[in-house]
């Protein structure tokens, strides 16, 4: 009688799959980034070993900060990234977006301005445009609104100051914060910027709209006109 030995049929990578997750739920905030990046790819990848593709991102962009920022395109660059894995990482990067403005708005601003940093910081530092935002407040200082005015190049973006008194008026606001990102990671006003700045606070002065600061953000920092004593 011949002896049958019984195979798994499991992949290899099932049991690493289980032990990832129990790590998780025990201590979280101890995988490294690789890690915590294969977790996502478990969810969109769900018959393969994506150790290698995690490291291969990692590698690729430097950091998990770097992976969720890349663009779909340069995701989907990557051997073993599809659409739809490009898609799952975007959509963590979108929550954490939406759990930092959940922080802000409707809060008083003034009050929480180091939120409201960590959170312009993260929607705006690694965009490779410019992009206008406006943050609309109400008498209390508190966010109402916070809108993209305009994108742009990669080095200019128009603002329309009668657009945004047309905006801020609908809504209701007394004061505005004025942001803009400079992708080239130089933060520094330039003399375009403070030109328009000021065409914003003449434009706002008859309906008696406060313009709180400009800030620029770059990858590294954020400057403030008022800081600066631009405003």
């Amino acid at each position: 009688m011949t002896n049958v030995i019984e195979k798994d049929d499991k992949p290899h990578y099932t049991g690493h799959r289980d032990r990832l997750r129990a790590r998780f739920l025990a201590a979280p905030d101890t995988l490294p980034d690789y890690e915590l990046l294969e977790l996502i790819l478990f969810m969109a990848i769900p018959r393969r070993d994506v150790k290698p593709i995690a490291k291969q991102l990692i590698s690729r962009f430097g950091s998990f900060n770097g992976v969720v920022n890349a663009s779909p395109a340069d995701l989907a660059g990557v051997s073993g990234i599809s659409e739809t894995t490009a898609i799952a990482i975007k959509a963590v990067q979108a929550a954490a977006h939406r759990l930092m403005k959940q922080d802000v708005i409707g809060r008083p601003v003034l009050n929480s301005w180091q939120r409201l940093m960590d959170y312009l910081h993260a929607t705006m530092a690694h965009e490779q445009r410019e992009h206008f935002r406006l943050l609309f407040l109400n008498k209390k200082n508190e966010l109402i609104a916070d809108e993209i005015q305009q994108s742009g190049t990669v080095d200019h973006t128009p603002a329309y100051p009668r657009e945004i008194m047309k905006r801020a008026l609908e809504l209701s606001a007394t004061a505005i914060i004025l942001v803009h990102n400079h992708p080239s990671g130089d933060p520094t006003p330039s003399q375009a910027d403070v030109d328009m700045t000021n065409a914003i606070i003449n434009a706002a002065k008859p309906f008696n709209i406060v313009i709180h600061d400009h800030l620029i953000v770059s990858k590294n920092d954020i400057t403030s006109f008022k800081t600066m004593g631009l405003i």
